[in-house]
């Protein structure tokens, strides 16, 4: 005799019919809704020639940015930044073993490929010396001796989270380095870590503008007499948009931040394309004159370069007025630099890269017998020991680096940083986001990275024979031509004597 199954059980299952009837019923029409409007429409040809259907693409269109990130792209090919390079830095930065094994997947033929020259007797660790440190601002009432051979380039709190920013400033604070605000202002984020800091004054004078927009000389007094704050950076230009002021979009620009930049809630902030007082050679060199003269502190400016003649005319300038007028300091930004948002003409084809431009500055002002009284700045995709390595061949002072910090944060390159929804919670406004960056963990992966910056050009130093990064020259390294083989960097770019006229600036 047939059993009844309980009356519970055949509920169950009638409900569960009942939702799944009600399910493909939705379904079917959204799907008849989906198909009725791709057929009325005009703007997508293709969504009205295959409705339905056609909305496949933008999905595996969308699909296809972390398919060939985590599947399809070999480790050297990404950008713009690649695999080995991101790993190194997540390696290196949470104190892992960063090492490889079999053998490089970088090709040395391509032209532009730097190679070190080893030597034939490298330094042992027992010669190595710490790397000595540069004195910024001769002239200044406060000059500023800094050592750190690899520092935090400029990030706004705005562009960046919160946390990001305390984790940034204890980091740094940690490692000994420098952190750049960025044009975004001063936040209290940026002095919670003790950290020695650089304040950016952008073409919108942010955190240091008036009611009408205008610098203020009151506001520079008032920065100036906080301590952390060691020097101010002139922006004129940066490398992912040179010509173009900076954009936050209305989204991320929240009350505390309208409240430090002095701008409205709420609103798209767009930086001017250029500060309205500076149109000119002489006009720069009154700027940095008044910010100094304000502040007692190293000032300088940072450039994207392209044009250069307006250089050798800041040099005869700054010998007309007298070394004191010069910059202390020229920050030299890659044509190929970052930014959370920027207009992809300018990102591309605008600016000249760092292996061009930072040579090119060295010389101008060696030539004009300059090079030692203003320290160079390098900027722009210098992430890895070897980027960092072949800027002090060519004579830099200092680099530093945005971006590096950032995947040192955690970013995973999603290259959502203009759209507020940041994975990693170092570019958002969302709190939700923010949640998964801890500052306290993740100021002690800064101080790893810088740590093994320095570990890593230092290795590169000794394998050259010399006992420090800041020893090596243009003859440490070569640089791969087209054909396959290198010449020295110091036969690319020969470093020039001062012309007779400045020779006497030189020696001084």
């Amino acid at each position: 005799m047939t059993r009844m199954l309980p009356s519970y059980v055949i509920d169950f299952f009638s409900l569960t019919a009942s939702v799944f009837i009600f399910v493909i019923g939705a379904l079917c029409a959204s799907i008849i809704c989906i198909l009725i409007y791709d057929l009325l429409q005009k703007k997508n040809a293709v969504l009205r020639n295959y409705p339905v259907i056609g909305h496949l693409r933008g999905a595996f269109e969308h699909l296809g940015e972390f398919f060939r990130q985590y599947f399809f792209a070999m480790d050297r090919e990404e950008m713009p930044f690649n695999r080995a390079e991101r790993e190194w830095i997540k390696k290196s930065s949470a104190g892992a073993d960063n090492t490889v094994a079999f053998g490089s997947s970088k090709s040395l033929t391509p032209a532009g490929t730097v190679i070190f020259v080893n030597c034939p007797f490298p330094k042992l660790s027992v010669d190595a010396e710490d790397v000595p440190a540069v004195t910024i601002g001769p002239y200044c009432a406060e000059p500023y001796q800094a050592r750190s051979i690899i520092n935090i380039s400029g990030m706004s709190f705005g562009a960046l989270s919160a946390p990001a920013v305390r984790a940034l400033s204890r980091g740094a604070s940690l490692a000994n380095c420098w952190m750049n605000t960025g044009e975004g202002g001063l936040s209290p984020y940026h002095l919670e870590g003790g950290c020695d800091i650089v304040f950016q004054i952008g073409t919108a004078k942010y955190g240091v503008r008036d009611q009408n927009g205008d610098l203020s000389d009151a506001r520079l007094a008032e920065l100036a007499a906080i301590k952390q704050i060691r020097m101010f950076e002139i922006k004129l230009s940066q490398g992912a948009k040179p010509g173009k002021g900076g954009i936050l979009p209305a989204g991320k620009v929240t009350r505390e931040i309208s409240e430090i930049r002095g701008i409205p809630i709420g609103e798209d902030s767009i930086s001017p394309n250029r500060h309205v007082e500076i149109d000119s050679v002489p006009d720069l060199l009154d700027m940095v004159g008044r910010v100094r003269g304000m502040t007692g502190k190293p000032t300088g400016f940072k450039s994207v370069v392209g044009a250069y003649g307006w250089l050798e005319t800041l040099c005869r300038e700054i010998h007309d007025r007298g070394l004191a007028s010069a910059p202390d300091f020229i920050t030299i930004d890659s044509g190929d630099g970052g930014t959370g948002a920027a207009p992809m003409p300018l990102m591309d084809n605008v600016g000249l890269p760092i292996k061009e431009a930072l040579p090119m500055v060295i010389d101008i002002l060696a030539q004009y017998g300059l090079r030692d009284r203003i320290k160079i700045i390098a900027s722009g995709k210098l992430v890895t020991p070897a980027e960092v390595a072949w800027a002090y061949c060519a004579g830099v002072d200092f680099v530093v680096s945005a971006r590096g910090f950032m995947f040192a944060l955690g970013c995973i390159q999603a290259l959502k940083c203009n759209k507020n929804t940041c994975p990693t919670g170092i570019t958002t406004h969302d709190r939700r986001l923010q949640r998964g960056l801890d500052p306290e963990l993740k100021a002690v992966r800064v101080k790893n990275f810088v740590e093994k910056m320095r570990y890593g050009t230092g290795i590169i130093a000794h394998s050259c024979g010399v006992a420090h990064p800041r020893a090596l020259k243009r003859f440490h390294c070569r640089i791969a031509q087209g054909d396959g083989n290198s010449i020295p960097l110091d036969q690319l770019h020969p470093m020039p004597t001062a012309k007779s006229e400045y020779a006497e600036a030189s020696a001084a």
